[in-house]
């Protein structure tokens, strides 16, 4: 059975290599992905100022009336200085097909919904302004959209799997003394052959980043095979998926509900004031809002005492009737069932959203390290590979000569 494992570890590693490396090093940027996409786009981001910012009803107002083709679908703040307004086209009357907007990302000045920039996320004709996108979706999607999501979904699975795997070969055979046998896989003997010490690089940095490589490995399908995420998770947890939350919702296209945007953030914060006070938490800002216009239905989302991501934050939800104002669903990050808490953290460790700098730092060298994993266990693969061949080689001699 052993053997047996041994080929299954050097196939999957082998086949997940490439992937491997490139959400590493990828990841490895990402970590520090808001303060290089401040870099290199410093217009997306308005000049802080001593004033109230607008309301999103007058901010939908400043979208609509810089992009008449579209209407707003969400409006959300990614930081203090910057609003992201995602749109919808209209129909053309003429046509009466869609129009085609040009864009994905509307950027406003949340003091005075002044236009900052629009962006396709990824394409990179646009200059600059889609870098940090772009290796983002290299890193999510592998540039492939929905293919390259599949791709590493599946990839994502089977480093889970195989994180298993690797940890139980590092286990010593013989059962007499397991202490002392096993310590050497956690050990690297620098003094020893290129060979040794790869093999050493690649068991002991496997030992000591086991538990935070499969929090990486099983968030990775958290993001890139969510239906596979959530069975999982509803099967040994109190869970609800927020896909599954929006999907039970009844059709009821409402493309002019009574609510506008303000009466509907004025709503909001009322409904969410009174969850926050009957449940013992306090929430501090909105943070973004959607209309989801096939359901009649908004959503408010606020930064809150339950997040867990301090970059990233902001999960705490209401969903209410666009027409009516009834509350519908109220969902949080934490707290409310375990499933979701789990997935909270998750994301949280994945994004470098907990723990500061520090932390941050750490998933940025961690970036490295899984490349280098893989790197390491390609370099054994091919040294064994080499040593079979010259063993087969010298039999095959062996037996002409006699």
């Amino acid at each position: 059975m052993r053997a047996f494992w041994v080929w299954l570890h050097r196939w999957t590693g082998l086949a997940m290599t490439g992937f491997l490396v490139v959400v590493g090093l990828t990841g490895s940027i990402l970590a520090f992905h808001n303060e290089l996409d401040r870099l290199a786009t410093p217009w997306l981001y308005a000049t802080p100022r001593d004033a109230p910012r607008l309301d999103f009803e007058a901010l939908a107002e400043k979208a609509e009336a810089l992009v008449p083709q579209g209407r707003v679908r969400n409006i959300g703040y990614r930081f203090p200085e910057q609003v992201i307004v995602g749109m919808t086209p209209r129909k053309d009357p003429v046509t009466g097909k869609p129009y085609e907007l040009g864009f994905r990302q509307l950027f406003l000045d949340p003091w005075t919904g002044d236009e900052l920039g629009r962006r396709t996320p990824g394409d990179l004709s646009q200059g600059r302004i889609n870098l940090m996108t772009f290796i983002y979706l290299l890193h999510d999607a592998l540039m492939l959209g929905p293919t390259g999501i599949t791709i590493l979904g599946v990839v994502a699975l089977v480093w889970t799997l195989d994180c298993f795997v690797g940890f139980y070969l590092t286990l010593p055979v013989a059962r007499g003394a397991f202490w002392s046998r096993w310590k050497p896989a956690w050990l690297i003997k620098w003094r020893a052959s290129a060979y040794r010490v790869n093999f050493d690089l690649h068991r002991a940095s496997g030992l000591w980043l086991w538990p935070v490589l499969l929090v990486f490995a099983w968030s990775s399908v958290m993001f890139d095979w969510r239906s596979l995420y959530d069975g999982v998770m509803h099967a040994f947890f109190q869970y609800e998926a927020p896909r599954a939350v929006i999907d039970a919702l009844p059709e009821r296209r409402t493309p002019n509900p009574r609510l506008d945007w303000r009466a509907a953030e004025a709503t909001g914060e009322a409904l969410m004031a009174k969850e926050a006070a009957e449940r013992g938490f306090t929430v501090t800002q909105a943070r973004a809002m959607t209309y989801l216009i096939d359901k009649g239905v908004y959503i408010l989302s606020f930064r809150s005492s339950l997040d867990v991501d301090a970059i990233h934050g902001g999960n705490c939800s209401v969903y209410f009737d666009a027409d009516t104002g009834a509350l519908l669903r109220v969902m949080l990050p934490t707290g409310q069932y375990a499933g979701n808490t789990i997935t909270s953290w998750l994301y949280a460790l994945h994004m470098g959203g907990v723990f500061g700098l520090p932390y941050r730092i750490f998933v940025c060298v961690l970036g490295l390290l899984i490349a280098m994993l893989s790197g390491t266990g390609v370099y054994i693969w091919l040294k064994k590979r080499r040593a079979r061949r010259l063993h087969s080689r010298r039999q095959a001699i062996h037996v002409f000569v006699e």
